[in-house]
């Protein structure tokens, strides 16, 4: 945070302060909301920041360098201007959130103390916390290809080459019942081998999350009933007979490219890159150093 000035500054000075917090959220969509920790309604920057949202913040930490700063805000779904299906459906993900800090008295005295990314959201027990990403957290991102064994190609995208959308690769199912903590029992995948799945992508086609695609973390077959781990850990205003769609997932080694999808030539990795125990592994005591290839 850096130091207000001018009338701001003058008024923390002052022995008694009127201040609040005002968050401004501008969703991707283009839609603007605005929200306040004080218990009337603020207006300004032709927004009106709403009371009573049950918003509040967590310690915000800052740090020097390139590490990723954190802060959470919180808050109960009271707001008519935040349906908890909206926020299923990822209608927030990535949205810009502005934070003030305003003189409810005057809200002219105010001052912008940081912009940030929504990150995950959770939701739990009619409440949500989002965590709010940094600036600093877009250099923590990939930009370029790295060397490394695995496959960098999301499998099913036009690098990988795989097309999902026939069998054996996808799979239509529903929700029979949901299990603690992140685990649900599914209706329809029984003809797919344990682990078929896991890796892969669930996308929601019917129920609150209709459209929405998540990451599936496990999938196994036990006591001939199927059940699917989601990366996401939130299973909240799911029911049974809620309809999903499964693709087949991929652990981005070779051997799994090969054999499961026999798809060798479009794997996007190095498998043969040496590792450390190569580099270092022909270092003895008698070895020549002529400069001759240690590696023919």
């Amino acid at each position: 945070m850096t130091v207000p000035s001018g009338a701001l500054q003058d008024h923390l000075a002052q022995d008694v302060t009127t201040i609040c917090y005002c968050w401004r959220v501008d969703r991707r969509d283009g839609m603007a909301l605005g929200f306040t920790d004080h218990d009337s309604n603020l207006e300004f920057d032709g927004l009106s920041f709403e009371p009573d949202t049950g918003f509040s913040a967590s310690r915000h930490q800052e740090s020097v360098g390139f590490s990723v700063d954190g802060l959470e805000i919180e808050g109960a779904l009271k707001s008519g201007r935040l349906e908890e299906e909206e926020i299923l459906a990822g209608a927030f993900d990535g949205a810009k959130v502005s934070t003030f800090l305003v003189n409810w008295q005057d809200v002219a005295e105010r001052r912008l103390l940081r912009v940030a990314t929504i990150g995950n959201v959770t939701l739990a027990d009619g409440a949500f916390v989002a965590e709010l990403q940094g600036l600093s957290a877009r250099l923590d991102r990939v930009m370029t290809r790295v060397y490394r064994r695995a496959c960098d190609a999301e499998v099913g995208d036009a690098r990988c080459g795989m097309d999902l959308s026939v069998a054996p690769w996808r799979g239509e199912a529903s929700v029979t019942a949901l299990e603690d903590p992140r685990w649900l029992v599914a209706e329809g995948l029984a003809g797919f081998p344990d682990g078929w799945f896991a890796g892969g992508m669930l996308t929601w086609t019917g129920g609150p999350r209709s459209g929405r695609r998540e990451r599936i973390e496990a999938h196994r077959r036990e006591n001939g009933a199927t059940r699917l781990q989601l990366e996401s850990g939130d299973l909240s205003g799911l029911e049974a007979g809620t309809a999903f769609a499964v693709t087949a997932g991929c652990d981005k080694g070779f051997a799994m490219c090969r054999d499961r999808f026999s798809n060798a030539l479009n794997f996007r990795g190095f498998p043969h890159l040496p590792g450390n125990d190569t580099a270092y592994g022909y270092v003895t005591p008698d070895l020549p150093l002529d400069g001759k290839p240690v590696v023919q």
